[in-house]
């Protein structure tokens, strides 16, 4: 059976020479190792906006399933904001705006901001009012300079009667510059004609430029005024993939930020601009991924009703802040649920949770191991390569290093899950495996991983475990050695070696 391996590594090993001749495909579900029928499911999902449950041991790939299946949905096309509500600041509105109105919106605002020109550009009279020009010699400077840097007269008098006071100039430039006004004005309005009719423009100050309004703009500014203050707290260019692994309650389901003032409307903030959207908000549209799902406890019922209704409220989560008052309903939250656990832990999700998946979605239980065949040793030097390419620092890997990571991956296959002529899928420990080589092939400056360096990686990239299993015999033979004298004398492992086997009575 060995010369039957040997010969099929070979057919293997022949149709590359490094790692850098494996083609790495596009599709992230494609780059997702030996769970085909996950991925099978997945692509259903993404398709059909079903929820998903992965179950299995760490790092058989369960998170790369749910952001390769995020990648496969069509970008978000709704954006959410919170209104504020004059006539009620406590209960802000929700706005949900599509795709195309965003962008008219846009559109209209970047009217309203006007066109910016250079101050050389403007009118002579209104590059002076507004500080950029000097009135005496007629050199251009920044507003922020009281005095012309050549003549060193004041920029600020223009416009202004002279005096016979020959500390005028200092004293009134100083008072200009005591008063705040520097060297001009904010703002100016004037008229100009264009296209045969005269019109209303304003030219304002807008750092080194001049920011000119025309009468669309100040028409377009006027329309947005009126419009009731809003703050966008999920935006239409966003991740569609949101991980909530271990979140807590604000960062799951939103909150309302605490105001010392109270929302006061002169030196408070308004409670619309308080509001943050949780996890399941910003999921909408796209995938909310929590792994170790049984570890979110109660709030699992909350992801619940998030899926049924497909809106929840934001609301202040501190009964002791000035945002527990404020309450945002109907907020949008439109996603698909990804869960992943272990088996062990599998008894813990929420009953009703599991039935809404079941009801409208997939349980999967992920596969631990693949045949240990030709095109699944393909599978593996596909692997290598990704993780070589995803980690980005380390040099491709040649075709005997695959074929030792290709026989590592059947000892562990072996040793893990007591599956003969197999491979194991508990990839992340032989990326581990690999980074290791990798970086050994760093230090010692070779163009590329070599076999050697993947069996010194063997060496050095150990569990502690193992590692503790060689030096003292036993982990239990570890703990002695390593424990003090008062530690040992106190410790339950302590009473139960020297009392349980040594003295019976202590035991009885």
């Amino acid at each position: 059976m060995k010369e039957e391996e040997a010969e099929a590594d070979s057919r293997l090993l022949d149709s590359f020479e490094t790692t850098e001749d494996i083609k790495i495909s596009s599709d992230p579900l494609d780059r997702v190792i030996g769970q085909d029928e996950a991925v099978r499911l997945a692509r259903i999902a993404a398709g059909q906006r079903r929820h998903f449950l992965l179950v299995g041991p760490p790092g058989t790939g369960k998170s790369m399933i749910a952001q390769a299946l995020s990648l496969h949905l069509h970008r978000p096309t709704e954006e959410i904001r919170v209104v504020h509500n004059p006539e009620n600041p406590e209960r802000p509105m929700v706005e949900v705006k599509k795709g195309d109105d965003v962008e008219k919106e846009a559109e209209s605002k970047g009217f309203a901001e006007g066109e910016f020109i250079d101050p050389m550009e403007a009118p002579v009279n209104v590059a002076e009012r507004l500080g950029y020009r000097c009135s005496n010699c007629g050199s251009y400077s920044s507003p922020r300079e009281a005095f012309c840097s050549k003549c060193s007269h004041s920029k600020a008098s223009y416009g202004k009667p002279t005096t016979n006071n020959p500390f005028g100039d200092l004293i009134g430039g100083l008072v200009e510059v005591t008063m705040g006004n520097m060297a001009g004005r904010d703002r100016v309005t004037t008229t100009r004609k264009r296209f045969g009719k005269e019109e209303v423009v304003v030219f304002e100050r807008a750092g080194e430029m001049i920011k000119v309004l025309d009468q669309q703009a100040l028409e377009n500014r006027r329309n947005l005024e009126k419009m009731s203050p809003r703050k966008v707290i999920v935006p239409i260019d966003r991740n569609p993939f949101i991980l909530a692994t271990g979140a807590s309650e604000t960062e799951l389901l939103g909150d309302v930020r605490h105001d010392p003032y109270g929302g006061h409307p002169q030196l408070g903030t308004q409670p619309y601009d308080r509001v943050v959207a949780g996890a399941i908000h910003s999921a909408h549209q796209g995938v909310l991924f929590v792994d170790e799902l049984p570890h979110l406890g109660h709030l699992q019922r909350f992801i619940l009703t998030g899926m049924q209704e497909k809106r929840f409220p934001i609301t202040g989560r501190n009964p002791q802040s000035a945002g527990a008052s404020v309450r945002v309903e109907n907020v949008p939250c439109d996603f698909i649920f990804v869960g992943a656990c272990n088996i062990q832990d599998l008894k813990h999700i929420l009953s009703p949770l599991r039935s809404r998946i079941n009801g409208g979605g997939y349980e999967v239980l992920v596969e631990t191991v693949m045949p240990d065949n030709d095109e699944n040793r393909a599978k593996v030097a596909q692997f290598a390569a990704q993780e070589i390419a995803m980690d980005g620092k380390i040099p491709p890997a040649t075709r005997e290093a695959i074929e030792i990571i290709v026989e590592e991956a059947r000892k562990r296959a072996k040793i893990m899950d007591n599956s003969d002529r197999s491979l194991t899928l508990r990839l992340r420990e032989l990326g581990g495996l690999i980074r290791a080589a990798g970086d050994i092939a760093i230090c010692e400056e070779t163009k590329y991983i070599e076999g050697k360096h993947i069996k010194d990686a063997l060496k050095r990239a150990r569990p502690v475990e193992e590692q503790i299993r060689e030096r003292y015999g036993s982990y239990m033979g570890g703990v002695a050695k390593d424990m003090t004298t008062s530690e040992r004398e106190s410790s339950p492992y302590h009473y139960w070696n020297v009392h349980v086997h040594d003295d019976k009575t202590g035991y009885r």
